[in-house]
């Protein structure tokens, strides 16, 4: 008998001791995200998917999520909501979590594959046992570039439903949720969810291969044609090169970006273009190595390597090695005529607005 009681307080300790371990964890958890609020660098998007507490816990289970808050979102401007008012059904606010995410760590596109994996898009005003106006899902953006990834993602999903009625549109106005809303299931492990809480440890690995969508597409060849001047057109398609000290950039130094004249992908930036003797607008560096190709160039009986944009396949120029005017020894030899400038203080407006942290570093 003895060992039999003895046995049962051994089982009593093992799920007491793990039980608090857990906790412990959870606690530790709801830490971790506190300690991440307000992270300047992050970039935000906003999801409507029913009752918040469970897509907060969703994108909190997320690697590369700064931050996830509970609040109301996009309602009507006179009614500033809280949990009462918002649950009478008639102030346009959807229950909505901001989240803050480090887009060097997870995508938009990973973050949008995982909303949609836990919601059903063809209901209005409902979604699990949630009915009402506030549930509405939906997905509300702040800048143009998630704009535009946000729209090509949600023209695929439309493809596998007959119907669709998601709102998407950008962000007017957020109120935080109260605080008894916020960590809610970290809070209350056990607490209402409609989502299937295996989901949030899966999460990660659903996401994993989520591709990037381009925004930069290359052009027909009768586009082009239109577009580029008889210039542009040559050498960007023909290989064919400008005549030094006469291409608008070559001794140009404004702040801002380059891009591709047929794509607008982003090449180069100011900080790594340098004053050269040759004629031609001249960098040390890509703007990202992602954006660019190289080929041999055996044309007129040299040996040289062409760089090319990656997306447009555009023939941009050729690189150089051990060049002393420049400040790594490698010279990007770029015409101009297959560059298009982007000044710095128009980058958010014309959607090049994630490329502005790197004059910050």
């Amino acid at each position: 008998m003895k060992k039999l009681i003895i046995f049962f307080v051994y089982c009593f300790l093992l799920l007491f001791l793990n039980g608090c371990s857990n906790i412990e964890k959870e606690e530790k958890k709801v830490e971790m995200i506190k300690s991440n609020k307000n992270i300047e660098n992050g970039k935000e998007i906003y999801f409507a998917g029913g009752c918040f507490w469970g897509i907060e816990k969703l994108f909190q289970s997320i690697d590369g999520v700064l931050d996830a808050e509970s609040g109301y979102a996009n309602g009507k401007e006179d009614i500033i909501p809280n949990y009462e008012r918002v649950l009478v059904g008639d102030t346009g606010y959807r229950e909505t979590v901001k989240v803050v995410y480090n887009e060097e760590e997870v995508s938009l596109e990973q973050l949008l594959k995982a909303f949609f994996y836990v919601i059903d898009p063809t209901v209005e005003k409902r979604q699990g046992n949630d009915i009402g106006d506030q549930y509405q899902t939906g997905i509300y953006f702040v800048d143009e570039n998630s704009k535009e990834i946000v729209t090509k993602f949600v023209e695929e999903e439309k493809q596998k439903h007959d119907k669709f009625v998601v709102e998407i549109e950008p962000l007017s106005r957020f109120f935080t949720a109260e605080e008894y809303h916020q960590d809610y299931l970290y809070k209350n492990p056990n607490g209402y969810c409609h989502i299937v809480p295996k989901t949030f440890d899966e999460i990660n690995d659903v996401i994993k291969n989520v591709p990037k969508l381009s925004k930069y597409n290359k052009p027909s060849d009768k586009e082009l044609k239109n577009n580029l001047t008889e210039l542009q057109y040559n050498v960007t398609q023909n290989g064919a090169t400008e005549h030094a000290f006469t291409g608008e950039y070559w001794d140009f130094f404004e702040k801002g970006i380059y891009v591709d004249i047929t794509t607008g992908e982003p090449l180069f930036s100011s900080l790594d273009k340098y004053n050269s003797s040759c004629g031609w607008p001249s960098f040390s560096a890509p703007i990202s190595d992602e954006n660019i190709i190289f080929k041999e160039d055996k044309s007129y009986g040299m040996d040289r390597t062409e760089v090319k944009s990656k997306t447009g396949d555009a023939h941009l120029g050729h690189i150089f090695y051990n060049e002393p005017e420049s400040p790594n020894g490698i010279r990007y030899c770029i015409n101009s005529a297959s560059l298009k400038f982007i000044p710095y203080n128009e980058m958010e407006e014309k959607g090049y607005g994630e490329w502005k942290k790197i004059f910050e570093e």
